[in-house]
């Protein structure tokens, strides 16, 4: 069984190194003992997101409806022949991370399967399920079981997992509209994208950037590095956007380069040499 168990996690592994070079960075920088659990969550996640963003050619709402009986059955059974779910139902019985946080997940990815527009509520259920509770799964294993953390941190958590998602969002704009007809942002008209649009989208940014901030100072030492690496990623990459006319957001896809990424990376290293974060 250990052996199934060791090859599940290196799946998830393997998923995520794939997926996301700058999330896999992150995650090296944490202690051991993280590694292979945030790999787990990020694998899982990434399997859902890929159902509804990039399976095409496949009956979406089935293969979302299986993948939610599937997870539900490998939190039941504690095993499945799945290796990205099995390592993740490992996790959550590990970490006693809430079905309510792995629920709201998956509601937030079946709405892909229908979503246009947004209003307020969607938007705010959208981010909460599809970004928040992902953040919160990840604090679940940062605080190892140590309830009063958790409760402490569990706002700071959600604002870096909002302003993650948020940042995606307007990164990705072209990509929503024209290949997946979505709007995420409410009461927002694409058509007629304008400055003071985008400014007011990045206020509300930019205060959950700040509110985070304060809680990776208080994570535990060794997850703290990893949680702010991520977070100077989207932060550079969010300042780009504030750079970036809300005319040419519509036009192309704004990204860090892997030079700056680096230079991000060491730059994390010196502060923390230095007890800055």
């Amino acid at each position: 069984m250990n052996l199934f168990d060791d090859t599940s996690f290196e799946c998830s592994k393997v998923f995520t190194t794939r997926y996301s070079t700058s999330f896999s960075k992150g995650i090296m920088a944490f202690d051991k003992r993280f590694r292979a659990p945030i790999y787990a969550i990020y694998g899982y996640v990434r399997c859902a997101d890929e159902i509804v963003d990039t399976f095409h050619d496949h009956d979406k709402r089935q293969l979302m409806a299986n993948f939610r009986a599937d997870t539900f059955i490998a939190l039941h059974q504690g095993i499945s022949l799945n290796p990205i779910l099995h390592a993740f139902q490992k996790v959550v019985k590990d970490y006693n991370i809430e079905e309510e946080l792995i629920n709201a997940f998956l509601c937030s990815m079946e709405m892909d399967l229908d979503l246009t527009t947004c209003t307020d509520q969607s938007y705010e259920k959208y981010i909460y399920g599809s970004a928040e509770v992902v953040g919160l799964m990840c604090l679940r294993v940062f605080c190892e079981n140590d309830a009063d953390l958790y409760d402490q941190l569990r706002p700071m958590a959600r604002s870096l997992g909002s302003a993650f998602q948020k940042v995606n969002f307007l990164r990705d704009v072209k990509a929503d509209l024209e290949e997946r007809g979505r709007t995420y942002f409410p009461l927002v008209d694409l058509k007629h994208f304008s400055e003071a649009d985008k400014q007011q989208i990045e206020a509300n940014i930019r205060q959950d950037f700040d509110d985070a901030y304060e809680g990776i100072k208080r994570l535990p030492k060794g997850t703290r590095l990893g949680v702010y690496i991520a977070y100077t990623y989207y932060r550079q990459l969010f300042e780009k956007i504030c750079r970036t006319p809300a005319n040419v957001i519509l036009q192309k896809r704004i990204r860090v380069s892997d030079t700056q990424k680096l230079a991000l990376y060491f730059k994390a290293l010196v502060q923390q040499k230095l007890n800055v974060i």
